[in-house]
């Protein structure tokens, strides 16, 4: 080793000083291979600096590069936002993809560019030199620290410049109260992790994100990137640590969402109304109706699929779909009530007198529905009115009973009871032929009328059982009518107030 010119000290171990024998060899010898194999990339003096930087001085990659142990360090720290890949709203979580802007100044790796051929920066590999321990707060990712390890420049005067790429993922609580109308601000928290304030004085870049080379999302807007700095006290430390957050204000795109879910729950809706209008003869009043509500449930079900579990707040679709669902409920309640109202008939159900009046003419008379050959005007039902008032006050006239008792007292000559057969009335012996004659003529001519009579008391009876039946059917068109009217002031004032409540329907 005497030959080398290089002695070892007596009290050092004999490895000691092999080592440093090795490494005086070594690394000049690796330089020299890696320079002849980069060629061109590389020159001497760059080479020469590298070399001189890692080995040719006391340079301590875990140590933290401050002249005065008691000064801080000035770390620069900024973020350059690439793109937004994805606003989990199911697992409340945002995917970014970023660049990270350090800045810090390092006076181990400074140099004299005249030394060096004029050499102004070299790339250093971010594992051979200090870095900070600036991580992501809220970082959702299983690798906490995701950014890929690119190199460091460092310039002349020791200041380094690094800027790690790589794809994010941090926690971001999504408030649901106004999808898909709705604004979500999505926070991420930067600082060292063990260094505080007193060691590393960590500022802003500047106060708010860099867009410059943002790629616009298909889903999102990007409203405002705000950055704000903050000095906190925590309760596991004395000394304060110094934190940077990143707001990303990001208002949602509705147009996919407008024509996928509300155009056509709107449209379903309407369906609903149609319930109404068909016929109840047509036998599909329920089965339109279930099958609509039906609908309204597997859009419920995809809407529940894109939103947090959440308690806190009820998506304004949300909302939407549960008022539409009862509408198109209460639409099939009507319609079992308007089928009973069509199937009534006289032989099972007396319509009470508040149906009639109540219904068929005042309720028939709002909805603007007439009858054919019968008056429904507003003097009509007053002067009916009227007249039904005198009819309760006044007793039925004596001289009307009289005479139907007259007429049913002059025909007692049938009975059509236990014989079943005509029994005539007895003549006595001294009647003559000729009124024999009369008699009987008398007697085929009160059969004949009798027959008619009853004739016409089943046509009478048919007639008024036909027209109650008649009632109860435009009774329950007359529902039908106002439910139809009624749900569809339902269904628009409700979509209105919904929709345009909403604080972004109208920007």
């Amino acid at each position: 080793m005497g030959n080398r010119g290089i002695r070892c000290r007596s009290n050092e171990p004999s490895f000691h000083c092999s080592m440093f024998l090795d490494s005086r060899i070594f690394y000049p010898l690796v330089f020299t291979i890696v320079s002849c194999l980069r060629g061109s990339e590389a020159g001497y003096y760059e080479d020469k600096l590298i070399y001189d930087i890692l080995n040719g001085r006391s340079h301590n990659q875990y140590g933290r590069p401050v002249e005065d142990e008691s000064a801080a360090l000035e770390v620069i720290f900024g973020i350059s936002l690439q793109q937004i890949i994805e606003v989990d709203e199911k697992n409340e979580m945002l995917h970014t993809n970023m660049w990270l802007n350090y800045e810090w100044k390092d006076y181990n790796l400074g140099w004299n560019e005249s030394e060096y051929g004029n050499v102004q920066s070299i790339r250093l590999p971010s594992k051979l030199i200090w870095t900070p321990d600036i991580l992501m707060y809220n970082s959702a990712d299983e690798d906490i620290d995701s950014k890929y390890p690119t190199n460091i420049i460092v310039k002349s005067d020791g200041t380094c410049s690094w800027v790690p790429l790589g794809l994010y993922i941090s926690s971001c609580s999504i408030d649901i109260t106004w999808f898909p109308f709705d604004d979500q601000f999505c926070t991420m928290k930067f600082g060292s992790w063990t260094y505080d304030g007193n060691k590393i004085n960590l500022t802003a870049r500047a106060d708010s994100i860099d867009i410059s080379t943002y790629q616009p999302s298909g889903e999102w807007d990007l409203i405002s990137v705000p950055a704000v700095r903050s000095v906190l006290l925590y309760d596991c430390c004395p000394d304060p640590y110094i934190d940077i957050t990143f707001t990303i204000h990001i208002r949602r795109r509705t147009l996919y969402y407008g024509f996928n879910l509300i155009i056509p729950c709107a449209l379903i809706s309407l369906l609903a109304l149609l319930t109404f209008i068909l016929p109840s003869d047509a036998g599909e009043k329920i089965g339109l109706g279930i099958t609509i509500l039906l609908s309204l449930s597997v859009f419920q079900m995809i809407v529940a699929e894109m939103v947090p579990p959440t308690s806190m707040a009820v998506p304004l679709v949300g909302v939407y779909f549960a008022c539409v669902m009862i509408m198109s409920t209460a639409s099939v309640v009507m319609t079992v009530f308007v089928l009973n109202f069509h199937h009534r008939t006289p032989d099972m159900f007396e319509m009470p007198k508040w149906v009639r009046t109540l219904i068929c003419e005042w309720l028939a008379w709002l909805m603007r529905m007439a009858r054919p050959g019968k008056e429904l005007s507003f003097r009509g039902l007053i002067r009916k009115a009227s007249v039904r008032h005198l009819e309760e006050k006044l007793p039925p006239s004596l001289s009307l009973l009289a005479n139907v008792e007259d007429i049913d007292n002059a025909i007692q000559l049938y009975n059509y009871g236990g014989g079943g057969g005509l029994r005539s009335l007895s003549v006595t012996s001294s009647s003559s032929p000729e009124d024999d004659d009369m008699a009987g003529i008398r007697m085929e001519i009160l059969a004949i009328l009798n027959e008619v009579r009853f004739i016409t008391r089943k046509i009478k009876e048919d007639n008024k059982s036909a027209e109650e039946t008649n009632d109860w059917k435009f009774a329950a068109m007359v529902i039908d009518r106002l439910c139809f009217w009624v749900f569809t002031a339902y269904l628009t004032i409700g979509t209105l107030v919904i929709f345009f409540g909403a604080p972004n329907m109208t920007r």
